[in-house]
């Protein structure tokens, strides 16, 4: 099994199935990613660049954008506590995924994945 799966395997509920929904609908919306494990989580590549990443911390499962400085969408339902470039989504449960939401991000992401990360 690949790192990357196995880190998403390896984590308690509902934090696994957090993560394994959220890997469906990012492969599924974004069908030209690559999941690698790469900085010691898992990391979704597109086009060979960082495209967005999961990880399990504390008491929530953060989906973070690489790109972040340039999305447009939800902007109101991200977090960027303590970051300066990176904004993400984050879940405690599996009834917290807005699946509109979550897709809209991803789109705009998917958009906006050739821009400077400074423009």
């Amino acid at each position: 099994m690949d790192p990357a799966s196995a880190f998403i395997l390896d984590q308690t509920e509902p934090f696994r199935s957090i993560l394994l929904h959220l890997k469906g609908v990012i492969e599924r919306e974004i069908p030209d990613v690559t999941l690698k494990f790469k900085y010691r989580i898992p990391f979704y590549y597109l086009e060979g660049r960082p495209f967005c990443y999961l990880n399990q911390t504390e008491d929530y499962v953060d989906l973070g954008f690489w790109m972040a400085a340039h999305l447009s969408v939800h902007l109101d339902k991200m977090n960027t506590k303590g970051r300066k470039m990176m904004k993400s989504l984050r879940y405690r449960n599996l009834g917290d995924i807005d699946e509109d939401i979550l897709c809209d991000i991803l789109r705009n992401a998917y958009e906006v994945r050739n821009k400077k990360f400074y423009s």
